[in-house]
């Protein structure tokens, strides 16, 4: 019988060199995996524990209690054990935590782990990763959400939008929807290059110009969408992250480009807007975390019009979500390992999601590495959309060169890019 034979974590650095866990999981058969924990720059206040040191070393950012805790803790209880159970493993460390969002043990010290393992288990039985957790269902390539043009806390600029995507619909293959991203980022950096704008780069690989409002970088994004030769609308369409739980002031919702305060409706009127004038099909995060009145009005003027994706919202929480179903807030969840803490929660949330015709979206954060264990993980839960950045920087295309390879391995699967928003 193949059991875990030892358990071991280390600090690294993310995408924005601050220290994060990697785990390594060695199975007794001689199998060894790692994984590699993301940390996000705009977090939701129910988000699972990132425990940091706290201390002097990285500007209190270290991570080393965390890596302690996998390196005793969680060693002592998960070595001897089945890998090929997820459930009883990812089961185990939420005992031993003891608490509801990992404030002992640290989010990211559990999914380090959780990750590694399921790793390590598709690597004992040779199959792809997308294949172990997803079995036979698993045949979905996502439809990307490319990060093309950087604001907020993940920029530094005037734009209060924090992103700012394109999604590359009309097309019959994942590889086909890449290369037609890749053309319009190229095509955007000419024309912000001829604004006389930088084309310096935000968190996530995309462009962060200084814009006269929140509207420009959308007629940007059309511009360079027709010079790609592309029709916007019908080839490619546009998605937002406002990540409004950034812009709440005394009074409402602070647009600093604008220079104005707005109330929920007022903001949900702007979107309202933006809407009829754009060819916009996901909104995420459009009103604060907190601001679930607003939410409520959100969702009655837009659900049936365009995704409304829940981040902060519902922090990849099955509870949370559940309470968002019972309201009707929003209709679709972005999904975010780290929120929750394991593979096990994520998947639960994901299946609660699907079960009540919530869309979910597979979500990198904007402190990622070259892991691309959620490119597996969408086509495993046939997601059928994956938001991880633009077409540039390494731990961004690590995702996506992963799924292309998924892609070829699959040989037919399907990209529902067609029909998802029909």
């Amino acid at each position: 019988m193949v059991y875990i034979d030892d358990i071991y974590a280390d600090e690294v650095l993310d995408s924005r060199g601050n220290p994060t866990v990697r785990a390594t999981v060695v199975l007794s058969d001689g199998t060894l995996a790692t994984a590699i924990v993301p940390s996000g720059a705009s977090t939701g206040k129910r988000e699972a524990l990132e425990l940091r040191d706290g201390d002097d070393r990285y500007m209190g950012k270290g991570v080393l209690k965390a890596c302690d805790n996998v390196n005793t803790k969680i060693a002592d209880e998960l070595i001897g054990i089945s890998p090929f159970n997820q459930a009883e493993v990812d089961a185990v460390m939420k005992q031993l935590d003891g608490s509801d969002n990992y404030e002992n043990l640290g989010a990211n010290a559990v999914l380090g782990v959780s990750m590694a393992v399921a790793r390590a288990a598709a690597n004992s039985l040779n199959i792809p990763l997308y294949r172990y957790l997803g079995g036979s269902n698993a045949m979905t390539m996502p439809v990307p959400m490319f990060n093309i043009i950087n604001g907020g806390s993940h920029a530094n600029n005037s734009v209060d939008f924090q992103e700012y995507m394109i999604m590359p619909v009309n097309f019959d293959a994942f590889s086909e929807a890449l290369r037609a991203a890749s053309e319009v980022y190229h095509n955007l950096k000419k024309i912000i290059a001829g604004m006389g704008e930088s084309t310096a780069l935000g968190d996530e690989g995309g462009f962060a110009p200084n814009l006269k409002n929140n509207e420009e970088p959308i007629q940007v994004i059309m511009q360079a969408i027709e010079k790609a030769g592309y029709k916007p609308g019908e080839d490619i369409v546009i998605a937002l992250d406002v990540a409004s739980s950034e812009l709440v002031t005394e009074g409402g919702y602070k647009l600093d480009s604008e220079n104005r305060i707005v109330s929920a409706e007022e903001l949900v009127d702007y979107y309202v807007d933006l809407c009829a004038k754009y060819p916009i099909v996901s909104i995420e995060d459009g009103l604060s975390e907190d601001d679930w009145d607003g939410w409520k009005i959100m969702t009655e003027k837009l659900a049936d019009k365009i995704q409304l994706v829940g981040d902060d919202l519902f922090v990849t929480n099955e509870k949370i979500l559940q309470e968002g179903i019972d309201k009707g807030i929003a209709n679709a969840i972005l999904i975010k390992p780290n929120q929750i803490g394991s593979v096990t929660e994520t998947m639960q949330t994901v299946r609660l999601a699907q079960r009540n015709g919530y869309k979910c979206v597979m979500s990198h954060r904007s402190g990622e590495s070259e892991d691309a264990f959620i490119a597996d993980f969408a086509v495993a839960l046939n997601t059928g959309e994956i938001k991880t950045g633009s077409t540039a920087r390494g731990e961004r295309t690590a995702k996506y060169n992963r799924l292309l390879e998924i892609e070829r391995e699959l040989g037919f699967s399907e990209y529902p890019g067609k029909v998802l928003f029909s």
